[in-house]
């Protein structure tokens, strides 16, 4: 089945945009046109792809196709690359699922390396990212998982590494008799969100032991080393963000010399390998510098 690309444009416009008149606006056609491409499209796979509000969102059907159309531009754009033409139709898409931890730290790096593209990043927990893989809503995914999704190569990243920290006034307040599993068990730590294991897998680590402690919901990077800065809890922080406060007393390690490396994995569709050996370069080589290196 061939999809007309001005109508593949048209969803994925207004998927980005989440309006119809931004899309219109972003394609230089009436709202009415993306109105009318958006249909023929639905007509014609005979199911809906885009929930109307404010934002708009896609249907599952939806965001398939949406993928499918993204992945024609990159490869459109590696044909222009290869003969040296100009892309008339502006930098192709791509969308990679990426931890949060990631973004704030090497990942940005990485990617603004790469000219002539425009991500869209999908935040997710690297013990899940690769779920957006198999369901085929992403190019790629920066993943704890080193087994390669099915139709996917994996690299090899190296670790993020982590260091459970918190202010001097937590610590006297919670750890006065040291860290144990009796004391880890009641101070509140801070978690990313539901999926966040890095305090369990820590505690554990340290203890032996399964803690289940009272726990604060901060779904932010640099939230998290504010909270733990304020008081507010202890949590598992990215090594290199923390220089600073731990050189300026602000926080403290619960115990020394004891990081918790998380191990990084690239994840790529092979399909789409050769168009994307651009991106893959830049984050190997930017994850080679900035990531600890365990072999």
């Amino acid at each position: 089945m061939r999809f007309d690309p001005h109508h593949l444009a048209a969803l994925s416009a207004v998927l980005r945009n989440g309006s119809f008149d931004m899309a219109a606006a972003e394609l230089n056609v009436t709202p009415s046109a993306i109105s009318q491409r958006i249909k023929a499209l639905e007509d014609r796979l005979g199911s809906a792809l885009i929930r109307r509000g404010s934002p708009c969102q896609a249907t599952p059907a939806g965001a398939r196709l949406a993928k499918h159309a993204e992945d024609v531009g990159l490869l459109e754009a590696q044909v222009a690359r290869d003969l040296s033409l100009d892309q008339a139709e502006g930098p192709a898409v791509m969308r990679i699922a990426v931890n949060a931890d990631s973004l704030a730290t090497w990942f940005v790096h990485a990617i603004a390396a790469v000219p002539d593209v425009l991500f869209d990043l999908v935040i997710d927990d690297q013990d899940h990212s690769a779920d957006w893989l198999r369901e085929g809503a992403v190019s790629a995914a920066i993943t704890a998982h080193d087994k390669p999704v099915s139709g996917c190569d994996c690299h090899d990243l190296g670790a993020l590494r982590y260091i459970a920290t918190a202010s001097p006034t937590f610590m006297q307040r919670w750890f006065a008799l040291g860290i144990t599993a009796k004391t880890l068990s009641r101070a509140p730590c801070l978690t990313f969100n539901a999926k966040d294991r890095l305090q369990h897998q820590w505690m554990a680590q340290i203890t032996g032991e399964r803690l289940s402690p009272p726990r604060h919901m901060l779904p932010s990077t640099h939230a998290f080393i504010d909270a733990a800065r304020a008081g507010l809890g202890w949590g598992m922080n990215p090594e290199v963000l923390i220089h600073g406060p731990i050189r300026n007393k602000r926080l403290v390690p619960l115990v020394q010399e004891q990081p918790l490396d998380v191990a990084l994995n690239w994840q790529v569709s092979r399909v789409m390998s050769t168009a994307l050996a651009p991106v893959t370069k830049a984050v190997r080589s930017v994850a080679r510098e900035r990531l600890t290196q365990t072999r």
